[in-house]
């Protein structure tokens, strides 16, 4: 009885692995320094990189983002160390730049409802599966 109490703790126990994998930019820690000497969005680009966002609507404001996912085994997703770069630009120089930092930025839910799509097809499992049939070439007829 020991040893089945003792291999569904360790299977439990590997089940809960502790992730992080960062997603968008990996900023330097002296960002704030690096980007006081920056005057142009060419100088800009070469130190950090073409921006995730460029804003078509008013002022054009170039958008970089970066931040740490975390995944502890059964519990939901958090992140943190979130960082937001805001560099509002005219024409090929830099007017403002804004850096945002987890204490600045909401706290924003997403809602796990889906929205519907209109005029969507819904189809079960068993539908999806015969629409598909005769869909595909088999592979390596190259068409």
């Amino acid at each position: 009885m020991k040893k089945l109490f003792f291999i569904l703790c360790c299977v439990a126990m590997a089940a809960c692995t502790f992730q992080t994998k960062h997603r968008g930019y990996v900023f330097p820690e002296d960002l704030e320094e690096r980007i006081s000497s920056i005057k142009t969005t060419a100088q800009l680009e070469d130190e950090i990189g073409s921006p995730q966002v460029k804003t078509i609507n008013g002022d054009q404001v170039w958008v970089y983002y970066g931040t740490d996912e975390n995944y502890h085994g059964p519990f939901p997703l958090t992140y943190d160390n979130k960082t937001v770069l805001l560099v509002w630009v005219n024409g090929g120089a830099i007017t403002k730049t804004q850096i945002l930092h987890d204490a600045d930025l909401p706290d924003i839910k997403m809602d796990s409802d889906e929205t519907e799509i209109p005029a969507a097809i819904e189809l079960n499992a068993l539908e999806e599966l015969f629409n598909n049939v005769g869909r595909f070439s088999p592979a390596g007829l190259g068409q």
